[in-house]
């Protein structure tokens, strides 16, 4: 079993920045996808970031030019750099973790965090 603790969520003005965080603890082994989601209020979630062992990474357009997925794999931890922040960022941030775990698909989520930027 894989647990995912996210945190650097907060309230932020337009145009500032924000880290997020996702600690993966557990059998991580099998795991090759590493990603970043959101949901906002009344809105489906959606990928947001994503990058692959050996560090392909991939982005939602919205997002381009302004985040940054990176991985720690000695820390099994995934970051979220949240640059230059606009009121629709403002959603729920979940980090999932997808892979083959002992010959089956298998898919993790954290709680979420939240990010609001307003001014």
């Amino acid at each position: 079993q894989v647990q995912l603790a996210e945190s650097g969520g907060g309230s932020v003005q337009p145009g500032g920045s924000l880290r997020l965080s996702c600690a993966a603890s557990g059998s991580i082994f099998g795991i090759t996808v590493w990603g970043w989601y959101r949901q906002a209020p009344g809105k489906q979630r959606e990928l947001v970031a994503s990058i692959i062992n050996g560090g392909s990474a991939n982005y939602a357009d919205s997002v381009k030019g302004r985040f940054t997925i990176s991985r720690d794999s000695a820390k099994n931890m995934v970051y979220l750099q949240m640059n230059s922040l606009k009121p629709e960022d403002t959603a729920v941030y979940y980090c999932k973790l997808s892979g083959m775990v002992s010959l089956m698909f298998r898919e993790y989520w954290g709680q979420g965090t939240l990010v609001t930027v307003s001014s």
